[in-house]
């Protein structure tokens, strides 16, 4: 681990408490509020030494450290991208910060665009394998052998039945899909989106990917999940815009809330 990570974990422990971090969480648009509700401390990034800033309207760049249901978390609220600033690897130091802190799992939430008819805007996908249709990789200039990681089992299997399970029984469609990564940050041309339903896509979006092959690299589980905010372009008349994407978001967040909360409390 770094030692920018290690020193960072000293800080949050100083501030938050020594008690490890059980799940680690990265909440995309419309789910902000969520890190609001936690019993404990939030620190903003600028308070962080070498974390990146994010500059996305919608997220509220801070880390809470606290209670969320029966689980200890860490939650970032809020993630640079790579179109920030042209660094696939913009999210390495918050996710060793959260590997350092003790978290063996993470859980990623995303906006994104449907592909599929039966998955339309207000529903939620889970992922369950990636295409990385940027070309782009976080672990470019990493030294060690460690950066060849096998990627086969990038989304956790047992994270994904859990979840599967309480989504039945909350009475919650959640569609398990495949997801493409566009580094953006312009939007998808008709094109392009007929390009990734080829390859075998069912939905799009701007992030997450490098951040499942950082947190694979560091030995964290994963599950993740898409609120869907639009059809991509071609697919229907809607003009998609991040104002729209802010819009959209809350529908289907509301939804992936519950099932977070399920997740973390103990039976």
């Amino acid at each position: 681990m770094s030692k920018n990570a290690k020193a960072l974990a000293a800080q949050v422990r100083d501030l938050a408490g020594s008690e490890p971090i059980e799940v680690g969480l990265v909440l995309g648009s419309g789910l902000g509020h969520l890190a609001d509700a936690i019993d404990g401390v939030s620190i903003p990034y600028d308070q962080l030494d070498g974390f990146p800033q994010a500059h996305v309207s919608g997220h509220d760049p801070k880390l809470v450290i606290g209670q969320l249901q029966d689980a200890r978390v860490a939650v970032l609220g809020g993630r640079s991208h790579y179109y920030e600033a042209g660094q696939a690897d913009a999210m390495r130091l918050p996710l060793e910060l959260l590997k350092t802190l003790g978290a063996d799992k993470l859980i990623l939430t995303n906006a994104a665009g449907s592909m599929r008819l039966d998955i339309p805007p207000g529903e939620l996908m889970q992922i369950t394998d990636h295409i990385n249709f940027s070309g782009l990789n976080p672990l470019i200039g990493e030294r060690s052998d460690a950066r060849f990681v096998p990627m086969g089992d990038a989304y956790d299997a047992d994270m994904q039945a859990g979840f599967t399970d309480i989504a039945k029984q909350e009475g919650i469609t959640l569609t398990p899909g495949i997801y493409a990564w566009y580094s953006g940050p312009s939007f998808e041309t008709p094109a392009e989106i007929r390009a990734i339903r080829t390859l075998g896509a069912d939905a799009v979006g701007m992030s997450t990917v490098p951040e499942v092959i950082l947190a694979r690299f560091l030995g964290l589980r994963v599950a993740a999940f898409s609120t869907i905010t639009n059809m991509a372009q071609g697919l229907s008349d809607e003009a998609i815009s991040h104002e729209h994407t802010k819009a959209m978001a809350p529908l289907g967040a509301e939804k992936l809330e519950k099932l977070l909360r399920r997740y973390l409390t103990r039976d």
